[in-house]
């Protein structure tokens, strides 16, 4: 990389971390810390949002999917489908409860709806797996900075983890939240750039479909079903996997649901989750459409998969980055997957932190602190888990050949039972405490069992699995065990005005629009 490249990577992770100390000025009390005393707009909250998922690991690792990965191409964008309808689910009935609550760690919801236990298991499997995912993240981003800068793969991890850490102890959710609405147009531009700049390489648009099998332009496979015929990507298991994964990751996931908790009225927090239900497919096809134009221009050219280090895919993008982009461009698209790497871990260790705090520091010490001593304990709790995040980063291993497949197969063991437990809770007035933890392990337990010993069912299955199983259990015992706590809370649902229900209609309406545009997507080439 030229001095220009640096100058700019330098100069913006050096404007993070004094965003980070400039908001870290004003915060008073833990709620500060991690809600931005509530009361952020829903634009940001939106981007933030959609950043935070759409993290390094989609910008790096799904282009390479679709590009060479056998059996992948724009499949992926399958997994996006039911994420409108996923949508629907969390505003009409999951954030109207949490919103009134008045909670800063979702996992609260739990003790006031079934007991302590089971806010404290719940908060104790998410800080686990979201903390090892998160070591993904990191994993996957210093692939990036080891190919461009030429060091060693330890140094990068360390060196990423340290800029996200520093800036996040400084500023909290706050900062999250406006450097992902930064990040998310870097992310944006950098699409767009390694766009315009692979046509050009490749000759065009029309040069796709002359190089590239046609299987990678299959969108909706409704051929493979992927129970027991070892076939991941069908349309069914794409579909109901995703939806039942992002319902989960955005109502069920601390990561997810603070930032919607930081809105200053349900309004706001409902309009980011519509914002999220229409504008993250763009993005997701966006990176697909790189990875097509990425599989073109190795097809003309193949002696560059020997440039890829180790024959990994998943150094394309920033390979190919290196190889073509000019002095400053190389700097831009560099920042853009760091920005998105930053989004992903940022926000999760403050989310962990928060968990930490609220689910087992307060639930411990009875003795009451004060505000003072309240911030000093989140930002020790985000360091620390700063620390293990980057640590775990050195023992990711090899999960799957790329690491979008990697990292969704830890959260799909996981968030279907998790979601069954929160909305049972809504839904359901009869599910009670114990038959909720029976229910998750359940699911988690035989999610685990299909990993190790069934693989010809697809991962995309286990979480509508883990779900089915994890409500099942809570509604019997619901009806046959009976009850030994007090009365849970009552659970009031807000009745939707007329622009909701229309909002609800239109989203509906999208899905199937987008069904229909990915059946005749290879026409289009």
């Amino acid at each position: 990389m030229s001095l220009l490249d640096w100058i700019i990577i330098i100069s913006y992770a050096g404007g993070l971390i004094v965003l980070g100390w400039r908001l870290g000025l004003k915060q008073k009390s833990s709620e500060d810390y991690y809600l931005a005393g509530r009361k952020l707009p829903w634009l940001p909250i939106g981007f933030s949002t959609m950043a935070t998922q759409l993290g390094a690991i989609s910008f790096i690792s799904a282009p390479a999917f679709v590009a060479l990965k056998e059996g992948g191409g724009v499949r992926w964008l399958g997994y996006e489908l039911a994420l409108p309808l996923a949508m629907i689910v969390l505003m009409a009935f999951l954030f109207p409860v949490f919103h009134s609550l008045r909670i800063i760690s979702v996992y609260e919801f739990l003790e006031r709806r079934y007991d302590a236990s089971t806010r404290v298991v719940m908060s104790l499997i998410f800080q686990v797996s979201r903390g090892l995912a998160t070591g993904v993240t990191v994993y996957a981003a210093a692939i990036v900075l080891s190919v461009t800068v030429q060091i060693p793969l330890t140094v990068t991890i360390l060196l990423i983890g340290a800029v996200a850490v520093v800036y996040e102890l400084f500023g909290g959710i706050h900062v999250d939240i406006i450097s992902d609405t930064i990040q998310m147009i870097v992310i944006l531009l950098g699409i767009a750039i390694t766009g315009i700049v692979g046509l050009r390489l490749v000759g065009g648009w029309g040069a796709l479909p002359e190089v590239l099998d046609s299987s990678r332009f299959l969108a909706v496979d409704f051929s493979s079903h992927g129970l027991g015929d070892s076939r991941d990507y069908g349309f069914w298991p794409l579909f109901l996997g995703g939806f039942f994964l992002y319902a989960s990751y955005y109502g069920c996931d601390q990561s997810q649901v603070q930032r919607e908790l930081s809105a200053r009225s349900l309004k706001e927090c409902k309009l980011s989750l519509l914002f999220n239900g229409f504008f993250r497919f763009p993005i997701v096809l966006g990176y697909c459409t790189v990875g097509l134009i990425l599989g073109a221009y190795v097809a003309q050219n193949p002696a560059f998969l020997s440039r890829l280090p180790r024959g990994d895919i998943d150094y394309l993008l920033p390979t190919f980055i290196l190889a073509n982009m000019p002095a400053g461009i190389i700097g831009l698209i560099f920042i853009a997957i760091m920005a998105a790497a930053m989004s992903s871990l940022d926000s999760s260790i403050n989310s962990l932190s928060a968990a930490t705090m609220e689910d087992i520091y307060k639930k411990l010490r009875k003795v009451k602190i004060t505000p003072r001593q309240e911030m000093r304990l989140s930002k020790i709790f985000t360091l620390s888990w700063g620390v293990f995040c980057i640590g775990f980063a050195f023992f990711v291993g090899d999960i799957s050949t790329t690491v979008i497949e990697s990292i969704n197969k830890i959260g799909s063991v996981f968030y279907g039972p998790i979601f069954a437990v929160f909305l049972m809770g809504i839904v359901f007035s009869k599910a009670k405490p114990l038959t909720a933890i029976v229910g998750l392990v359940t699911g988690v337990v035989f999610n685990l069992f299909l990993w190790i010993f069934v693989s010809s069912v697809s991962w995309l299955w286990w979480n509508a699995i883990g779900f089915l199983l994890a409500a099942a259990v809570i509604f019997l015992g619901g009806l046959f065990v009976q009850p030994t706590h007090k009365s849970p809370i009552k659970i009031e649902m807000p009745l939707e005005n007329r622009s909701w229900k229309i909002s609800y209609g239109t989203l509906i309406i999208y899905v199937i629009g987008l069904i229909l545009f990915l059946v005749f997507f290879p026409k289009l080439f």
